[in-house]
């Protein structure tokens, strides 16, 4: 699963933010992504039904998809999401029980880090790919400086990603990126219009000098 994430991951770089999704939406909203070309969705562990709606999505779009969990923050919430199913754990921070959890099942774990020991220190702990956070704050000049001294780590910038600065993560370095506020507009969902949904994530990708 870990090596057919990272060349998913390469071939079509976005991962969708799904943030507190409605429950009753959860597998609209992750067609009309699909529909957009967005392959993988990260569903934060922020509510008590998280890793059941993981397990629909994988259930629905297994095949079409992978499909993690997002803001994990401890052990429990890690194994909790990966007996749901998840492909990938995603967290905002660097816990190493939560990159030990995600190495023991052998799931892609990408904790989040800023600093170049934090990078080095998550990797060196069984980290697949890192997550580079806020992206929005420290800017895609600053991934560029990272992958100088530290070219072997993958890592993905997440917040703030858009189609205006995109390609200009790739170009500096990232393996893929992970978007949320330009991928997923909750007034859309509220009033059930997914097309939206799907326009926003073709206007993600419209960023991209190489359409996936």
């Amino acid at each position: 699963m870990k090596k057919n994430a990272m060349e998913s991951l390469q071939k079509s770089p976005v991962i969708a933010v799904i943030r507190r999704p409605p429950q009753e939406k959860m597998l609209q909203i992750a067609e009309a992504l699909l529909a957009g070309g967005v392959k993988h969705m990260e569903i934060t562990m922020e509510k008590p039904e998280s890793a059941e709606l993981i397990q629909q999505v994988k259930e629905k779009f297994g095949d079409q998809a992978l499909v993690g969990a997002g803001t994990v923050l401890d052990e429990p919430s890690a194994v909790r999401a990966i007996h749901a199913g998840a492909d990938f754990i995603f967290s905002p921070n660097l816990n190493l029980d939560v990159v030990k959890a995600a190495k023991r099942y052998g799931v892609t774990s990408i904790p989040g880090v800023m600093t170049p020991t934090e990078v080095v220190t998550a990797y060196e702990a069984g980290a697949d790919i890192v997550k580079i956070f806020p992206a929005a704050t420290l800017g895609s000049a600053y991934l560029k400086e990272l992958k100088g001294p530290l070219p072997h780590i993958p890592m993905i910038p997440t917040g703030g990603v858009n189609a205006a600065n995109i390609q200009e993560f790739i170009d500096n370095g990232a393996l893929a990126v992970g978007a949320g506020g330009s991928l997923i507009d909750k007034q859309a969902i509220e009033e059930g219009d997914f097309e939206k949904v799907t326009e926003k994530a073709k206007e993600l990708f419209s960023g991209l000098r190489n359409k996936k």
